[in-house]
């Protein structure tokens, strides 16, 4: 998660994360000859599948950031308790959309960890259900 604030310097273990970080950044800075430099980048190491897919992943993102930002959605509890730690260490509270969600209290993020170890497999308890039921 580091490599996702801090940038290149920290070592991800993700096949081609240097490129991927750059397409990432080159998107977040707007300028179009960097953007089309990193995309190049991009193709090169690992094709224009690849491309396609890393700029809809931060097109996707982009508009739930906007929907969220625009409409004021607070983290909903359970996401807030398991996310605390989480959003701490990639300093993600710092970001004016953090206003919308009421801070986390110290018994809120004890519960967090207690109950971050399950959620997996609730997550996947709940999939399945979702399924069976469409």
């Amino acid at each position: 998660m580091a490599a996702v604030t801090q940038g290149r310097s920290v070592p991800s273990g993700v096949p081609h994360a240097d490129e991927l970080l750059a397409f990432a950044e080159a998107i977040v800075a707007g300028d179009p000859e960097v953007i089309a430099l990193a995309r190049v980048a991009l193709e090169r190491a690992m094709g224009p599948a690849a491309v396609v897919d890393a700029a809809a992943v931060a097109g996707n993102f982009e508009r739930m950031v906007r929907i969220a930002d625009g409409t004021g959605i607070p983290l909903d509890t359970p996401v807030k308790l398991v996310s605390a730690d989480l959003r701490e260490e990639l300093g993600l509270d710092r970001f004016g959309s953090a206003r919308e969600t009421a801070p986390t209290t110290a018994v809120q993020r004890l519960l967090g960890r207690l109950l971050r170890p399950v959620v997996p497999w609730l997550a996947r308890r709940m999939m399945g259900r979702r399924e069976r039921a469409g």
